[in-house]
């Protein structure tokens, strides 16, 4: 069992795929925001095999995020997942995404076998 650190401001996609992530064995903690997740790492981050974050939130988005993540935990895998907004389309968060190191990347709406197969690349069996 692996334990995967959920961060999205999005409450109904948390649950959704936390429950997902959940079926496929996994441990999920599901958290608003990306300050919230970089505390719960600052304080449990050996316990923390594999990051999901949304590219798009408010107060710091998934760029902050994860150029923070980074240094604080450069070997930590993260998966970067993005639905867009009317200005920006998912592929260019996805695609900053990409440039800032993170190991997969997937576009809003996804189904559960793109998030299974996007995990089980990333995580060792």
């Amino acid at each position: 069992m692996h334990t995967i650190l959920l961060v999205d401001d999005d409450a109904l996609l948390r649950d959704t795929v936390r429950q997902l992530l959940e079926l496929d064995g996994h441990r999920v903690i599901d958290v608003a925001g990306g300050a919230a997740g970089l505390l719960h790492l600052a304080q449990h981050a050996s316990g923390v095999d594999l990051v999901i974050t949304d590219m798009l939130m408010p107060v710091m988005d998934g760029a902050q995020f994860i150029v923070q993540l980074k240094q604080s935990h450069p070997g930590l895998p993260v998966i970067a997942i993005s639905g867009g907004r009317r200005t920006l389309s998912p592929q260019f968060n996805l695609d900053t995404a990409n440039l800032l190191g993170v190991a997969k990347s997937l576009p809003k709406p996804f189904g559960r076998d793109a998030l299974q197969a996007a995990v089980r690349s990333v995580l060792p069996p």
